[in-house]
């Protein structure tokens, strides 16, 4: 059973962007080389990991979570917990999972609080989230 199923309700997606940002995700416009926006990417960095949640469209949506180690949060090499598919499911579950993260036994870089993380930004610049 799902997460989003063992909760029982689902959120839209108004409620479920507005949860996010009570949560304290930040949130970025991913956008193309011409400057449209190809995604809208919420990302929220406290304990130990980074929480990443895409939305490409309303029925194309990834969350992720992974270790506050990770180099890059758009192409990770490692993640905790992930999930896609349309916003109302993936929100649901991404609000159902617990704050507090875990440890994976056998990598104890994950257990270091994370301090922050670097975002693509628009015009090739880059925008530091720092963890709250």
């Amino acid at each position: 059973m799902s997460s989003a199923e063992a909760l029982g309700s689902r959120y839209d997606v108004e409620t479920g962007l507005q949860e996010l940002m009570s949560r304290g995700y930040q949130f970025v416009h991913q956008t193309d080389a011409s400057g449209e926006v190809e995604a809208v990417v919420g990302v929220r960095v406290h304990d130990n990991v980074v929480d990443v949640v895409r939305l490409n469209a309303e029925d194309d949506v990834v969350a992720t979570r992974l270790p506050g180690t990770e180099d890059n949060v758009f192409a990770p090499e490692k993640w905790l917990w992930r999930r896609s598919g349309d916003a109302a499911g993936v929100l649901t579950e991404v609000l159902a999972l617990p704050d507090e993260a875990g440890t994976d036994d056998t990598d104890d870089t994950a257990t270091a609080p994370a301090k922050g993380c670097w975002v693509p930004g628009r015009g090739g610049t880059s925008k530091w989230l720092a963890a709250r």
